[in-house]
């Protein structure tokens, strides 16, 4: 996807570590590069070989419609770009491109240095977002808001404790990249089937030459049909794509106009280019509506609108990420020595799924850096349902008194939540106004102070704050 395409800017956020034609080049060539270097360490081409390849393999040498076109000739786009990297570099280090070789060694190992720039790309902003997160749980670490489960009110929480959640799965992605990043990403070498036999005695150590040169470790064999460390970098690109679309669907939600617990800043867009020469573009010799007037989420058709597009863009990413990772998965099924079609099948959703990461995270790092947070919204929101989500509080507090027996502790309080709900009451009204209730709770010794303090939300937080600063004190010291 071009980075300046009509969806590039969505789905291929961010300028770093980017997964597209260009960079699939530059890695393929880096491989094959790295591989010349590491035939010239080994004595099997003439001194000079490895930085004449080197030295010619630049993507800016190579067309990439053209490689396209001899990739349908061969199944691939290697044997097209060693052609041409061989016709570019002097006679004699001709014969260190390519050597000993085969298609899928390139492939996989482009495979690999792709996955490693991206990853990096991605750990920077996951601990952008982390760190904006962990700045988001400290401020608000008692900043009170309704719970939610199944979409209705719960019991009280705070968004300190909320943000905490979020911070502790981004550490949790950040961990598992990282180790992918650390353990996984490995050279490939094996040569036509796996055996390097074209190299003789000398293919084991070409190979752990070519780790050496290309930076990445070396397998205990090649790995052309054991497909565990694509599925391994994608579970672990999927990892930080579900935890990323969790925090863009909570944002979604708080920020809807009816809850407005949370907004997204609201940069406004860059003007349109201006092209050489001064003049910004015209259409019947009237300048086009510049993008300077558009703001972040706004609509084309509702002027009040203003959408949480990063949180929106976040999951326009993410829910492309299970499909992709299942194709990879599916296609780790692969025949002999090497795969008709299946290694194949790898190549677009592999891409895709390092550039939505890429851009979920990009964005996400985006998203929690300028969240906005109405901690009287959520205030006002917690008191709208006038007690009824301290009902659990009050059970609790009546199953000691009322001869022990929670069963009937709850349907008591239910009743009175009915009630309250039917008559448009608050619960504490209900249950010291109503004679059905409040004598019952008389009965049993249950004094209006006791309800008053069961319907504090203040007291009913539990561990919240003691979690907060458990995840603080853990990302603080995963840095």
């Amino acid at each position: 996807m071009p980075a300046d395409g009509l969806f590039g800017a969505i789905f291929g956020r961010g300028s770093r570590g980017r997964a597209d034609d260009p960079a699939w080049l530059g890695a393929l060539l880096d491989a094959e590069a790295g591989l010349a270097r590491a035939v010239e360490r080994a004595g099997l081409a003439p001194k000079g070989s490895g930085a004449a390849v080197t030295e010619a393999a630049r993507a800016d040498g190579f067309d990439l419609a053209r490689l396209g076109e001899l990739a349908a000739l061969t199944g691939n786009p290697v044997p097209g770009l060693a052609r041409e990297l061989a016709r570019l570099v002097p006679p004699e280090a001709a014969p260190a491109v390519h050597r000993g070789a085969t298609s899928q060694d390139i492939m996989d190992t482009a495979a690999m240095l792709l996955a490693g720039r991206v990853i990096d790309a991605v750990l920077g902003d996951l601990a952008q977002a982390a760190d904006a997160a962990a700045r988001l749980a400290s401020t608000y670490r008692g900043t009170m808001m309704i719970g939610r489960t199944l979409l209705q009110q719960a019991v009280p929480v705070t968004f300190g404790l909320v943000a905490a959640q979020w911070l502790s799965a981004l550490d949790d992605a950040r961990a598992g990249l990282a180790a992918v990043r650390e353990r996984r990403l490995a050279v490939q070498f094996g040569g036509a089937a796996g055996t390097l036999a074209s190299l003789g005695e000398d293919g084991t150590r070409v190979a752990a030459l070519f780790a050496e040169e290309v930076g990445l470790a070396l397998p205990v064999l090649p790995w052309h049909t054991d497909r565990l460390r694509i599925i391994d970098v994608a579970t672990a690109l999927a990892r930080a794509a579900a935890a990323l679309g969790k925090i863009a669907r909570d944002v979604t939600l708080l920020a809807q106009t009816e809850v407005a617990e949370v907004h997204e800043s609201t940069p406004q867009a860059p003007g349109p280019r201006v092209p050489a020469g001064g003049q910004p573009p015209e259409r019947g010799g009237a300048a086009l509506p510049g993008a300077a007037s558009v703001k972040r989420g706004s609509s084309s058709a509702m002027p009040h609108k203003r959408n949480p597009v990063a949180a929106i863009s976040v999951l326009g990413c993410t829910r492309q990420v299970p499909g992709l990772l299942a194709t990879l998965v599916a296609s780790a099924e692969q025949e002999y020595q090497r795969a008709g079609g299946a290694w194949h099948a790898e190549w677009e959703p592999y891409t895709a799924l390092l550039r939505l990461t890429g851009s979920a995270a990009a964005w996400g790092a985006e998203l929690l850096g300028g969240l906005a947070v109405d901690g009287q919204r959520m205030a006002a929101n917690l008191a709208a349902t006038e007690g009824l989500p301290l009902a659990e509080h009050v059970s609790a507090l009546l199953a000691g008194v009322l001869g022990g027996e929670q069963k009937e502790a709850h349907d008591l309080v239910a009743r009175a939540s009915e009630r309250a709900v039917g008559a448009g009451l608050p619960l504490r009204d209900v249950l010291l106004g109503v004679a059905e209730f409040a004598d019952r709770l008389g009965a049993a010794g249950v004094t209006p102070e006791q309800v008053e303090a069961a319907l504090d939300p203040v007291g009913y937080l539990g561990a919240s704050g003691e979690f907060v600063d458990a995840v603080l004190a853990a990302h603080d010291a995963g840095r």
